[in-house]
């Protein structure tokens, strides 16, 4: 199921479509379909098009984002524990000396911020390794070495190191807090992943405050060269996508309530 939900979803996002519009563009040129054939093509430059524009992409991650509050930690309440969630450092193979600092990051940093402004006596790391990666040590592992760089102490660091997706990531932290008698959670995750990961915390009865982070959309000028198509913004779209993809799938299957 793990390695069909990610071929589909791959083939859903703005990359994947329109390779497989180009490529039905190429069979209908085949079988002599010509005007078919220049459609198929047509709409999948311009779909492409559409999500690599910086402003599309903004405009698209802050529908996700602007649903919560950049706020410093002093002003956040306390709980019994940080939850920060994986997708921020990739585990490293067995021979590499370190783990590799990802696009989130931020994540772990704030955890470690929290953990210092006496927010979260504990810290749990969430994050297990993905079949297709080959032999590496598991995310949460890279986190709390991460953590404990920032200067937490190790004892403070409980590990969950076998999820491979958001529902995962709820499903065994919620043992582990029913194991060591933790009620309330301030749960640290990137500002876009948070909608999907609040519901889906709450949905398996996890009594979860949001503390987002690694807000990316900033205010900028409308330029007109944002419109012109560009890679990152396509990487950014994409992320965006995968994120109400993923909460379309993950209502839909009700795990992330109703």
């Amino acid at each position: 199921m793990l390695y069909l939900d990610k071929l589909l979803s791959q083939l859903a996002y703005p990359l994947g479509a329109s390779l497989v519009l180009g490529s039905l563009a190429l069979v209908l040129m085949l079988l002599g379909r010509v005007r078919a054939a220049l459609l198929s093509l047509a709409i999948g430059i311009l779909w492409l098009a559409l999500w690599s524009m910086p402003m599309v992409s903004d405009r698209l991650r802050l529908s996700l984002e602007g649903r919560f509050v950049q706020q410093g930690v002093q002003t956040l309440p306390a709980a019994d524990a940080a939850v920060v969630l994986g997708g921020a450092i990739r585990g490293a193979p067995p021979d590499w000396s370190y783990p590799d600092l990802g696009r989130a990051a931020d994540r772990v940093w704030h955890a470690a911020r929290l953990y210092h402004a006496r927010k979260a006596p504990r810290i749990i790391v969430s994050g297990g390794g993905l079949p297709w990666l080959g032999e590496r040590a598991v995310e949460a592992d890279g986190m709390r070495r991460f953590l404990t760089d920032l200067g937490v102490p190790p004892e403070a660091v409980l590990l969950e190191g076998r999820s491979r997706n958001t529902r995962e990531n709820a499903l065994y932290t919620a043992e582990i807090l029913r194991a060591e008698g933790i009620d309330r959670v301030l749960l640290v995750t990137s500002a876009l992943h948070m909608p999907r990961a609040l519901a889906t915390f709450r949905a398996v009865g996890i009594d979860a405050i949001p503390a987002p982070i690694d807000f990316e959309v900033m205010p900028e000028p409308a330029h007109p060269i944002r419109w012109l198509p560009d890679a990152e913004a396509l990487s950014d779209s994409t992320r965006a996508l995968k994120e109400y993809l993923g909460w379309w799938v993950y209502r839909h299957r009700g795990w992330a309530g109703s």
